[in-house]
């Protein structure tokens, strides 16, 4: 049952974390129908107070609110190894990783988003245990976006703290990184003109389903 409801809260969030698409409101409605069956009362609040939130906006508010809040906002990064890493070499590494979790889950690699995006590691914690396993592992990422987006007063604050709390809690080592993050950042190293990423990680992301052999 923890099993389903994490998901359910995984599923939900994915939808509101993702840029507003032809489809958005469709999905928003099948959001503040799950939300609904979520058992932890703060979680289905959030979610459903997000959802009606993003529905009472016109698509173009929603699509600017989206890109001032992720794309122009110091701090605020849907992608996760970059907490962690910045933009070192450190973090082509992790996104290989990335890509061989969603590999090993039975997922297929395309072109489009990096696997360290959110939304995308959202819907395979939905569909697959491995995936929330995965998600857990950037617990320190999940807290600092969640700190970063309360501390701009968004909405999407809440859709956060539904994931982090959706998840097992965080370790000692994991407290520790968030403090130094906190304090420091992420790391600031520069890769020069290489890629931080692998040529066959740059420029591809995830597709929720099985995997093509």
């Amino acid at each position: 049952m923890r099993r389903q409801a994490a998901a359910t809260v995984f599923g939900c969030a994915s939808v509101l974390l993702s840029y507003p698409d032809d489809g958005f409101t469709r999905d928003l409605a099948a959001v503040r129908d799950a939300a609904g069956a979520v058992p932890n009362g703060s979680a289905r609040t959030a979610l459903a107070t997000a959802a009606g939130w993003l529905a009472g906006m016109s698509p173009l508010q929603a699509a600017s609110t989206y890109v001032d809040t992720f794309d122009l906002r110091r701090g605020v990064c849907l992608h996760l190894t970059y907490y962690r890493h910045g933009d070192t070499r450190e973090r082509g590494m992790a996104l290989t990783a990335l890509v061989d979790a969603f590999r090993g889950a039975g997922f297929g690699v395309v072109p489009g988003e990096l696997p360290d995006f959110l939304p995308a590691l959202l819907e395979l914690a939905a569909a697959h245990p491995a995936g929330a396993t995965v998600l857990a592992e950037h617990h320190v990422a999940i807290d600092a976006l969640h700190l970063a987006l309360g501390r701009a007063g968004s909405c999407y604050a809440g859709v956060v703290a539904a994931v982090r709390d959706a998840l097992p809690g965080p370790t000692r080592k994991d407290r520790e990184a968030l403090r130094r993050y906190r304090a420091d950042g992420p790391p600031n190293e520069r890769v020069g003109l290489e890629p931080f990423a692998p040529p066959e990680v740059l420029g591809h992301g995830v597709t929720m389903g099985p995997a093509r052999r």
